[in-house]
This record gives structure tokens, sequence and C-alpha cells, in this order.
């Protein structure tokens, strides 16, 4: 009985990480999402500071991104509406992950849905779209949640010779000892997650 017992445990332990991870039905966890809900579901667990605050909260995916100097990051999607939620514990969450995930700097990314164009062939056709679930917005999203908690204090895009856009994005200066060594990261993870190249730097001043 207690052989049962200790197996039983062993395979609570096992599949703990569902708790904190939500898949579309017939959608497989990654190793990583799997391993990054685990240490969602160990906090909750182990940290008095955490608890009460991740007892609501999930995610629902994750991803493995490259970062310039051969270094990694982890862009962690959450559900929209749990968004402000984990804003409020962030510095502190991502602070205990990244020990977790040693080497890797985390971001964390609100997970959204982008409406395609209204058109005759397809069924969004007589649907207003909202302006929330364009592209545009959608990526815009993307960019102040790859930097938050920094602020955004103005952007500028440039056009190569080639054609091609770069964007240069000026966070607030108040931030940039804390956040100086992620630039990097947020080039990589914008690259990743939209197609679009930036480029971050800090001002003091909107401009």
């Amino acid at each position: 009985r207690r052989h049962r017992l200790v197996e039983a445990r062993l395979c609570e332990m096992a599949l703990s990480y569902r708790k904190k991870l939500s898949k579309a039905k017939g959608q497989n966890a990654s190793p990583l999402e799997q391993s990054v809900a685990q240490a969602l579901y160990d906090l909750e667990q182990s940290s008095s500071d955490l608890k009460h605050d991740l007892r609501h909260l999930n995610i629902t995916g994750a991803k493995d991104i490259d970062v310039a100097g051969g270094k990694k990051a982890v862009a962690v999607y959450v559900p929209f509406r749990q968004l402000n939620n984990f804003h409020k514990i962030q510095a502190r969450l991502v602070h205990e992950l990244e020990k977790k995930f040693s080497g890797k700097q985390v971001v964390i990314i609100g997970q959204r849905r982008i409406l395609q164009k209204p058109g005759r062939n397809n069924r969004v056709a007589h649907q207003k779209r909202p302006h929330s679930r364009t592209l545009t917005a959608v990526h815009e999203a993307i960019l102040e949640d790859t930097v938050y908690p920094a602020e955004i204090v103005g952007k500028r895009l440039r056009f190569r010779s080639d054609g091609s856009k770069l964007a240069k994005v000026f966070l607030d200066k108040k931030d940039q000892q804390s956040m100086e060594d992620k630039l990097d990261t947020f080039s990589a993870v914008y690259k990743t997650l939209t197609g679009k190249e930036a480029v971050f730097s800090f001002q003091n001043v909107r401009v």
C-alpha cells in the first residue's frame, strides 16, 4: 500500500505542471512549456511572496528564442485576460524564473489573436474587425509586452536602401540600470514573434 501511495504521489508531481498550463484541446505541451508551467507550480507551492498571486494564473505556451552572442531567451505566453495580474508580479516572477532557467532571460507576452481583413473569401466578410485584433495593433502590443515594465517614450522607422525597415525604439532612461542587459533579448523576441526588426536604446525625453 505504501508503494502505491508513493507511485501515486510521483505521478501527481509529474503531472502537476498541467495545473498551470492551458492548451487548446488536442495540442501537446512541449518540454519547455512543461518546464515553465512546473516552475510556476513550484513557485506557487514554495514562495510565500508569490503564492497568493499565482494561485489563479497560468500560461498558454512558451518559446525558446536565440539571442545575439549565443544567448537564449524564453518568451512565455499568458492568457490576455490575466496579463495585468502577471504585470503586478512580473519583476519578482521573472527574477525567480530566470534563476530556474539559468542563463536565459524571460519575457511575458499576452496571448492575442489577429483577425483577417474582411473580404469576400473569408468568414469575417461581414464582421467588423476590432482595431485591437489587427496585425498592426497586435504587433504594437507585443512590443509593449516585450519591454515591460520599461516604458516606450518614442519610436522612429528607418527605411534601408534595400527596402527593408528597422524600427528604433526608445525606452525611458530611468529603466536603463535594470534593463540595459536585455536590449538584445528585446530585439530577438520582437523579431521572432513578429518578423520585424527593431533596435532599442534609452532616452531622457520623448522623441
